[in-house]
């Protein structure tokens, strides 16, 4: 690894500096992957309970620093004291819901079969994979950075963390690392158990790293694919679950078209939240030819008239881009409002364009991370079939239906399931709710693995794996294999599950 200069994070509302880090050198990423190493081992036979322990006391550091938190992550980002107390919260909310999860024991799937003369005895169980990268996102310094989702997910399954900080919010990082890191101590976690690293190139050297077990990733797609490239050209492949941006779609029913004002208004409201900085935002909007939906949507957007500020020059500069991309593939401008302010400003706007234009491989199914909107109008239903069915993998769906029975909302949703993680009827992607059944991930390009979540009681599955052991002596096998469950973890004996104690 070759030296590098220092990395800045920006005000986004002036450009000027924030914060400056040195990037790890390469004896000090040795010396924290070792660490994580040593603490892997420590981690494994630690009950769940005792590691949600560890994450209640996270949380609640956080919190005891909330207001000065908030004040450097709006310095760093502009989201806004408003958005940025809301996400903390949901940050603590994350820690603890893991916490809890962990603590439940469903995500090791423990099993016992009962031999015979015939049959071996078998158990199996999963155990964490080891130390995790995790490379967060420059939208959500906190939901998606240091102790965002992947981290909190990671250690409530026993994994130790490695965090590369976004250089887009480099002081929150540090921050956060810092609270953690000495509520963890303090709370009793091996030395190892979370660290973190700084630079470009000390992030392709974490990856390549031999005693790394898995990376996770929320950003782009070139990001997320350059991570999932250096992954596999490791001489051991280690998985990496990335989760990536996409064009997510809206479709609105022929009998949906009758709610078309108050559609364009949610549609707005979504799309321009957070600047169109989320992952999940409604990129592409199939609307029934006659109702002028894109004119109601232009009209609300300079209703609202928003006046975007990115998060880095290149995300905006990215939107500038982007919209001349689309132009460039037959789209129209409908409405295009600011982007001529200070700092890191881009512009908001709604484009047209014609159906047959959205078609695999064109520049229209390429997303725009910012507050811009694609309309195309179909003449009949059939045709948004025909186009959902050249669509790529994405993360979220938004389907407009009419009330009552709505015949081809029906058949529109089949079609819709099989392109994306996630389907919302009459609502709106943005913002992934954290519940036990959330799904935030979908297909090939969405996500490097799309059986996996990012999001949800799911997402600790990411960082374990299933061992059987067959034959085996309950004393000789790991705690959590046991059929004496000292840890009281739910199983299934025979065929037929318990919810803890002893089987």
């Amino acid at each position: 690894m070759t030296s590098a200069a220092a990395e800045t994070s920006h005000d986004p509302r002036t450009g000027l500096p924030a914060t400056t880090a040195r990037p790890t050198s390469p004896e000090e990423l040795a010396r924290t992957m070792a660490r994580a190493v040593a603490a892997a081992a420590g981690l494994s036979r630690v009950p769940p309970r005792e590691r949600a322990r560890w994450l209640y006391a996270v949380a609640e550091a956080v919190e005891a620093a909330r207001d000065d938190l908030v004040r450097l992550a709006d310095w760093e980002t502009a989201l806004g004291d408003v958005r940025l107390r809301g996400e903390l919260t949901r940050t603590t909310d994350q820690l603890r819901f893991y916490a809890d999860e962990a603590a439940a024991g469903h995500y090791l799937r423990v099993e016992h079969d009962t031999g015979d003369e015939q049959v071996p005895s078998m158990t199996r169980v999963s155990v964490p994979l080891g130390p995790v990268g995790v490379f967060g996102a420059s939208n959500f310094p906190f939901a998606f950075g240091v102790l965002g989702h992947d981290t909190a997910s990671a250690l409530a399954a026993g994994c130790p963390v490695v965090v590369k900080a976004h250089p887009a919010h480099l002081g929150v990082s540090d921050r956060l690392f810092q609270i953690a890191h000495s509520a963890l101590a303090a709370a009793g976690a091996p030395e190892g158990t979370l660290g973190i690293v700084h630079g470009f190139e000390t992030g392709v050297a974490l990856v390549k790293h031999p005693d790394l077990a898995a990376v996770a990733f929320t950003g782009s797609q070139a990001g997320g694919m350059a991570l999932w490239r250096l992954a596999n050209d490791r001489p051991v492949v280690i998985p990496v679950f990335a989760e990536m941006g996409t064009v997510n779609p809206v479709a609105v029913t022929p009998l949906g078209a009758a709610r078309s004002d108050e559609v364009a208004r949610g549609l707005v409201s979504s799309f321009t939240l957070g600047h169109g900085q989320y992952c999940t935002k409604p990129g592409l909007v199939l609307a029934p030819r006659g109702e002028e939906f894109a004119a109601r949507v232009a009209a609300e957007l300079v209703r609202v008239a928003p006046d975007p500020v990115m998060l880095t020059r290149r995300i905006a500069e990215s939107v500038v881009s982007g919209i001349e991309a689309l132009r460039g593939a037959g789209a129209t401008t409908t409405v295009r409002l600011g982007g001529d302010g200070p700092g890191w400003s881009a512009p908001a706007a709604v484009l047209e364009v014609p159906l047959g234009q959205v078609k695999a491989g064109s520049e229209v199914l390429e997303e725009v991370f910012g507050a811009v909107v694609v309309v195309a109008e179909y003449d009949s239903p059939e045709q948004v079939l025909d186009t959902l069915a050249q669509w790529p993998g994405a993360l979220a769906a938004t389907l407009v239906a009419g009330p009552g029975e709505d015949p081809w909302a029906v058949r529109w949703l089949e079609a819709l399931s099989g392109r994306v993680g996630r389907v919302v009827l009459d609502g709106w992607p943005t913002g992934a709710p954290l519940t036990r059944a959330q799904q935030h991930g979908g297909p090939w390009p969405a996500t490097t693995q799309p059986t996996a979540t990012s999001i949800g009681a799911r997402a600790l599955e990411r960082f374990v794996r299933p061992v059987a052991y067959q034959g085996f002596r309950d004393e000789l096998l790991p705690p959590a294999a046991r059929r004496g469950n000292p840890w009281s973890l739910p199983c299934r004996v025979d065929g037929t599950w318990t919810d803890g104690g002893t089987s």
